[in-house]
């Protein structure tokens, strides 16, 4: 089969095409014939080293953490799925490889696409729809009438975690340029503020909870905005001993990140507010609950260009220029 691997970290390097095997289906696994995936910025992050300590893959590489296609084959042991189906899934670390014809992956994280979406549309979902579930609904527990500001609002994550959010009840923030408001306003953001023109820190008080997906600085002034006993979640780092901990990292990482992270930990200690990182996980329930809220029309892909699987690189160099509103997806088939 066909895929877009690397064979060592480089940041503007470009992902090569290459022939290699179809995947050998383990009991558990279902060998998915990939129809579309969709890029995300930890591809290009995974693609430069920056999360080479947290996931220390093996190279050579196959890119891709989201999904949408057909079972074609199904392992002994598979219960929940069975050739024919159409799916979607964010395969678990250290068994992602989206950007190719074929992949196979645990059913445990695997989960039936939405009737009402096709294919490039289902792709987009299941690394941003999960990343705003944790966050929102496990980390939080956001609760209807509480504030959220979500940053970079026009971003992948930032499109599904204000219609998550507004779905729960709360009345949403969020930065993006100017040309983007209305766009905003229609999937739900109640605050919008322009990121080029004005400070969200001078904006914002009272909140409930900041997702931080931007810089250090930017993280930094999200400790402005939050209430007494709220919540920073981060997408963006820096990690915790508590994460290193967790993804029992070895000894000299967990050294590194309780150094990278003490200056973060101890303004929110002082201000009492809660500073977490999240690095999201695979999680086939949760992807089965984001299916309800799809198809029950509280929640929709927002996909801002489809590339074909031969322009792959051009896809992820669109991602890196951060100029993409929404989602942007590969089409195989």
């Amino acid at each position: 089969m066909k895929a877009f691997s690397i064979s060592h970290y480089k940041k503007n390097s470009d992902l090569q095409l290459v022939d290699v095997p179809k995947p050998v289906l383990k009991e558990n696994e279902v060998l998915v014939e990939i129809h579309a995936a969709s890029v995300n910025l930890l591809d290009s992050k995974l693609k430069s080293g920056e999360f080479k300590l947290i996931v220390p893959y093996k190279l050579p590489l196959i890119l891709g953490h989201d999904v949408a296609g057909i079972v074609v084959k199904v392992g002994s042991e598979v219960k929940s799925f069975n050739v024919g189906d159409e799916i979607y899934a964010r395969p678990a670390d250290f068994h992602i490889g989206t950007f190719a014809e074929f992949i196979s992956i645990d059913e445990k994280d695997v989960a039936l696409k939405p009737k009402n979406l096709t294919m490039e549309e289902a792709a987009s979902i299941p690394l941003v729809g999960l990343t705003a579930w944790q966050a929102l609904v496990e980390r939080a527990n956001i609760q209807k009438g509480q504030k959220v500001f979500i940053q970079a609002g026009s971003g992948g994550v930032g499109t599904f975690a204000i219609q998550l959010a507004k779905d729960l009840g709360a009345t949403v923030a969020t930065t993006a340029s100017e040309k983007s408001f209305e766009f905003l306003k229609d999937l739900g953001a109640d605050v919008l503020i322009d990121y080029k023109k004005q400070n969200f820190e001078d904006m914002l008080s009272g909140y409930d909870m900041v997702l931080n997906s931007q810089d250090p600085k930017t993280l930094e002034k999200s400790l402005e905005v939050v209430k007494p006993g709220g919540k920073i979640i981060s997408i963006s780092g820096p990690p915790t001993p508590v994460f290193a901990k967790e993804f029992n990292l070895p000894w000299y990482v967990k050294f590194a990140i309780k150094l990278m992270s003490s200056k973060i930990r101890k303004i929110a200690e002082k201000k009492n507010v809660n500073y977490s990182f999240l690095f999201m996980k695979a999680n086939r329930k949760q992807l089965a609950e984001i299916t309800k809220l799809i198809e029950a029309g509280k929640i929709r892909s927002v996909i801002d260009k489809v590339f074909p699987f031969e322009n792959t690189n051009e896809a992820v160099k669109y991602v890196e220029s951060g100029r993409a509103k929404g989602k942007v997806v590969i089409k195989m088939k």
